[in-house]
Formats: structure tokens, sequence, C-alpha cells
């Protein structure tokens, strides 16, 4: 099947060939010709399955047919982060570079002043977190009555986030008669009772089983102690042969800690977290999709949604602590066919969250010993090491040395003189065991819950915030 099959546009075909795509995926084929139709949809489908542009491109000719009037949006779609909100925005002006549609970026962190004005000139496509919509709908400078179409993408990431209280309350500011499509990688109960009170009759399309996750993934996990967690991924990240790999962390503490730490150690490593402004994080991930680090430490904001081409491994520094955060965080490899390899490193205090996940995924880990990975440790750790203990044994023989020669140039005394003999010098007393490395010690702060990422922008505004054909 290729998308000409699908009933889209030349525009949009022609867009699809200069990005070097001819054939949908799963996701892709079957939720396109509904969406055409202008059928409600509800679309199940792990990360990585390309469902971001099963709604972008049928929006694309659906919005072109028709003008934007001031204050309201012809159509809205709803993300749960900053970074998807521009990850969708920038699917639009790749796949709509040939149709003239207008698109504003409505997201924290940024001077609502100029939000309002992009809005002011109308928009056929509106990308929003709920928090700045909702905000911005209570200043009254949004109308939502002329907004026909919505997408709810990652449904069970806004629940997990808190959203769907401000969701159900944009719903009932839109439209009755508007079409809704609702994507999420899981369905639990409280996303269910979201699309049976806001969807008309959907259709249904699920492309894996929920919260499976890929096949494509080589999964392991190693049974380490708290103390041997940085020597392990250290041995991994040598003996793998690791190209690109983010490393995932629970903490952001632990995220900056372990960045410094692999860099020290000479490996090319970035960090993406939290607590870092907008444009740090967009420069970070623009490194090391350029190739500038081959090794990303994340915190849980870069866990969904981000598409990086080309990652090969995935490491679980920490096992995650929702079960459904397992499946998004070893999704980033593995994508579009390819396959990748996941490690999980796992204390015995771990054991509750590992089984979890595996209740969730219907799938037992294989497990992955210290001790068969020890061997290689030690090795690597032998040809790292500088040679101080050699440099410090050899100094210390000179300078006793350099004591017991004065006696032997002395003239020597007579026989019934001579003194009994000096003492000899006391043998070298074995050295204190060195300390351990200080990677390997456990850090202060890993043990400290620094609270949930809270994703803040505070730098310059992209150029797709502002109002602009995409041409």
């Amino acid at each position: 099947m290729t998308f000409a099959d699908l009933g889209l546009s030349d525009e949009l075909l022609r867009s699809l060939d200069d990005s070097g795509y001819s054939s949908p995926t799963p996701i892709q084929a079957a939720a396109i010709p509904p969406v055409l139709m202008m059928r409600d949809l509800i679309g199940i489908a792990q990360t990585g399955t390309g469902k971001t542009a099963s709604f972008v491109l049928p929006m694309i000719d659906i919005l072109a047919h028709g003008r934007a009037r001031a204050r309201m949006p012809r159509s809205l779609i709803l993300e749960p982060t900053r970074e998807l909100a521009a990850q969708v925005a920038e699917n639009f002006e790749k796949y709509g570079k040939y149709h003239k549609l207008s698109m504003a970026l409505l997201i924290g962190g940024v001077q609502m002043g100029d939000q309002v004005k992009a809005l002011e000139k109308g928009v056929d496509v509106l990308i929003a977190t709920p928090g700045r919509l909702m905000d911005l709908f209570e200043r009254g400078k949004i109308l939502l009555t002329g907004c026909s179409m919505l997408v709810i993408d990652e449904a069970d990431r806004m629940l997990d986030m808190g959203f769907i209280p401000d969701i159900e309350q944009i719903c009932t500011k839109l439209p009755k008669t508007r079409q809704t499509l609702l994507f999420s990688a899981t369905m639990p109960p409280p996303i269910k009772k979201l699309a049976d009170k806001f969807l008309s009759n959907p259709k249904q399309i699920e492309v894996a089983r929920p919260a499976s996750a890929n096949i494509n993934i080589d999964q392991k996990l190693v049974e380490v102690s708290s103390r041997g967690k940085r020597r392990m991924l250290d041995t991994l990240l040598r003996i793998e042969g690791v190209n690109t790999a983010i490393i995932f962390s629970n903490r952001k503490t632990t995220v900056r800690e372990l960045a410094r730490s692999l860099k020290r150690d000479g490996f090319n490593a970035g960090e993406i977290h939290g607590d870092m402004e907008q444009p740090e994080r967009l420069r970070e991930l623009d490194r090391f999709k350029t190739g500038e680090i081959n090794i990303l430490v994340a915190s849980d904001v870069a866990a969904r949604g981000l598409d990086v081409k080309g990652v090969s491994h995935v490491f679980n520094y920490d096992v995650p602590w929702h079960p459904d955060d397992y499946i998004h965080r070893i999704g980033r490899t593995g994508r579009a066919g390819a396959t990748g390899t996941a490690y999980t490193l796992a204390t015995p205090d771990d054991a509750e969250s590992v089984a979890n996940i595996e209740k969730l995924t219907g799938l037992k880990i294989p497990r992955l010993a210290a001790e068969t990975v020890e061997p290689a440790a030690e090795s690597v750790e032998a040809e790292a090491a500088p040679a101080k203990p050699e440099k410090a044994a050899s100094e210390k023989p000179r300078s006793r040395a350099r004591k017991a020669k004065a006696p032997r140039e002395a003239t020597p005394a007579p026989a019934e003189a001579r003194q009994p003999e000096a003492p000899q010098p006391r043998a070298p007393q074995p050295e204190a065991p060195r300390p351990a490395p200080r990677d390997q010690r456990r850090s202060r702060g890993a043990s400290r819950d620094d609270g949930p990422d809270d994703g803040g922008w505070n730098g310059p505004i992209p150029s797709f915030l502002d109002v602009k054909l995409c041409s």
C-alpha cells in the first residue's frame, strides 16, 4: 500500500515524497481513511509507530477548504508537553508546505502577548498544552466555538500529568458537532470513560496490544547492587559497542551527576531534564540528533513522543516508578522497523516495580546476572585506569635507598670498638586499600526525590510561534 491509496491530495503526496516517505505505517493506513471521512476515532498504538502523521496528514487536507477567523481556531490539537507540541508543529510545517494553512503554538513559558497577537490574526491549526489554553480562555483571549476538529494526543500521558479535568472542561467549550480524534498508547479506565463521554460512535483502531513492548527491541534486565550500578553502566557502554544511547533516570539530580561522571570518563554525553530552560533542552537534543554527542542522559521529560532516528540502545539506570514509563522509555529505540537494545539495571529494592512492568506488558524480561558481565568490567578498568599504584611503589624504594646509603659510605670502625649493628629499616608496610573511585560511591543526592519535571520554557520564541503560511 502507498499513501496514494489512502485518498490524500496531490499536494500532500508531493510533500511526503519530498520527505522520503512512500508507504504508510499500520496506524497511518488504518487511521487516515476514516479521518478523511470525518469519523471520530480512537487510535491505540505504541510509541514510534508514526501516529502523529496519522492525524496531521488528513487534517491538512480537511482544513484546506475554509478560512480562519480572528481568535477562533478552526482545529485544536492538545499535547501533554511543550516538546511534543513543538514536534507536532514541525510536522505541520513539513507536510503542509504546499498548503496555505496558518498555524500557532500555544504553550507555557512564552510571553502571552505574542500568543494573543497570533490568535487575533486567526489560525487554521492551534497546537496547545491544556494549561496555557485554559489560561487564555479564562482571560477571554480565545473562542472555541468555531473549532470543528479536536485531537487529544498521548491521552494516557495526559492522565498521568493530571490534565483530564482540563480536557473535560475544554471539550465542553467546543461545538458538539465536531470531529474528535483520541490517541493513546494504553486505554486505562479513565481514558475509556473520557472517550465514551466526548466521542460520537468512534472507530477504534489498535495496531498493537495495549502496553505491549516493541518486538524489535531486545530487552534485558541486569541484576545489580545499588553500589554497582554505575560500574555496570560503564561496562555495558563499553562492551556493547553503543552508537547512540539514551540513559533514563528517575531523578533530575541523578541525571546531572551521571552526565558529569560520564563526561569525566571520556564519553560524549549530554543531559536533558526539567530544570533546564527550553532553549537548553532543544540545544542538547540538536547536539544528539546531529551526532555531536552520542549519549543523552534524560529524565522522563524526554521519554514520550520525541523521535530521534538511529538510537541503538536505551539504558534504564533506574527502574521507572510507573510501568507505563517503561514502555515509552524503551520505545526510543527500535523505531520505524529498526532493531534496538534496552537494558534495565535493577536492584533488589526494585522487585515490585519490575513485577508491575512485567504484569503490564505480559512478558518476563530476560535476566542477566551481574557476574556474567563483571569479568569484562575488570578488564576494561585495567585498561583504562592510570598507573598510579606502580608510580607510588617506585618512589618509595628510592627514598629508602637514600636513607640507607650513609652508613655504607662511613669509615668502618675497628672490630673491638664496633657498636652493635643498627636496626635495619622496617620492611615496607602493605598499602591501605585505595578508596573506590568517585563514580562508584553512592551519590548523596541520589536517594532524594526532587520532584517531577516542571518542563519550564523561558527561552526565545521559536519561529513557528508566529502565525504564518505553511508554504
